[in-house]
């Protein structure tokens, strides 16, 4: 009897370690709606006053959610293959300020939207020839084309003008504010239903098709999936497509939410990007992560967000924000460093 409990006790630990493992991250969610529910949002326009968490506020949180949302799952993807893309922040801009400009010339809303997705598709494109043809480091290549995109889309904006918007007699048209502002479905924003429906894919891909397979043999051990068969050159190639797509449907959102193309949308999205991924898990050196769990770690950030412009003053968010990236990389690397010890 006592051997007998002797073995059971590191069992049950073994299985609680793993059940945390697996579900810290909407442990962490849940504290945070519970911390956030106390906040008073009395200095905000955008926020209803009184308790955050109402109807209003949660709209709005979402909305303003969408694109970091939109894009979690495939840059979590592209992160489970050992990559990175520094440069979704400006594919955003430069797709934001494409899609504006094209809605405020008279082009119509599918047109639009169908031609920023071959934007961002061709950015992604860049990004995989760069890397996978012509060899160069991930993060020197697209540390180049953060700025090449950024300078096109500063490029496309009029001399003395911050953004594409209506000015006089150039006004957008009536739809422009409907995806990522006024259209709602079954009361939530109709940008964040299609946020969920990619990250649904996404979930389907990883778990049920050889893309997800791929992306993490490519990502755990490059040699070994050559060796086994697998063009991991064409799937990484492939994997930044789809972020370029999915940038450029959060450039989409974020332009229509703002009702405004501006080339400076994008700023600062590559770090949240990588923060949500490693907030859900992500192993920043590849082979480990899951979809689902950086769309909740996108939630967590955002509610954050929301919640330092009343919690926090200014001039310290920046500083949460590295140190919640400091805190989030420091714990990827142990939990890398155990699992590698196991």
């Amino acid at each position: 009897m006592i051997r007998s409990s002797t073995f059971a006790q590191p069992d049950t630990q073994g299985r609680v370690a793993e059940f945390l493992r697996s579900y810290y991250i909407y442990f962490v969610l849940a504290a945070v709606v519970a911390v956030l529910s106390l906040a008073n949002l009395d200095q905000f326009a955008l926020f209803e006053r009184g308790n955050f968490l109402n109807k209003r506020n949660i709209i709005n949180i979402l909305r303003v959610s969408a694109p970091i949302l939109t894009l979690a799952g495939a840059f979590t993807l592209l992160m489970v293959s050992g990559y990175i893309d520094l440069s979704v922040g400006s594919t955003m801009s430069l797709s934001a300020v494409v899609y504006a400009w094209l809605a405020i010339n008279g082009v119509p809303f599918l047109i639009c939207f169908g031609l920023t997705m071959l934007v961002g598709m061709a950015l992604g494109a860049i990004n995989g020839f760069l890397v996978v043809r012509m060899k160069i480091t991930p993060v020197i290549a697209t540390l180049i084309t953060l700025s090449l995109f950024k300078g096109i889309a500063l490029l496309l904006v009029q001399d003395g003008v911050s953004a594409i918007k209506s000015v006089g007699d150039l006004r957008m048209p009536g739809w422009f504010n409907s995806y990522g502002r006024e259209a709602v479905f079954l009361g939530l924003p109709m940008a964040f239903w299609v946020a969920v429906g990619v990250t649904l894919a996404l979930v389907f891909a990883q778990n049920r098709t050889l893309l997800g397979k791929y992306a993490a043999a490519t990502g755990g051990n490059p040699t070994a999936a050559k060796l086994s068969g697998i063009n991991t050159a064409k799937v990484v190639f492939g994997i930044y497509v789809l972020v370029g797509v999915t940038a450029a449907m959060a450039g989409i959102a974020r332009s229509s939410f703002m009702s405004l193309g501006d080339p400076l949308s994008g700023d600062g999205m590559e770090l949240t990007a990588i923060l949500v991924v490693l907030i859900g898990g992500t192993a920043f050196s590849g082979g480990e992560g899951r979809v689902l769990r950086s769309f909740i770690g996108a939630l967590i950030i955002m509610a954050l967000t929301v919640g330092m412009l009343t919690l926090v003053p200014a001039y310290y968010q920046t500083l949460v924000i590295g140190a919640a990236l400091l805190a989030a990389a420091a714990s990827n690397h142990l939990i890398s460093r155990k699992e590698a010890a196991e």
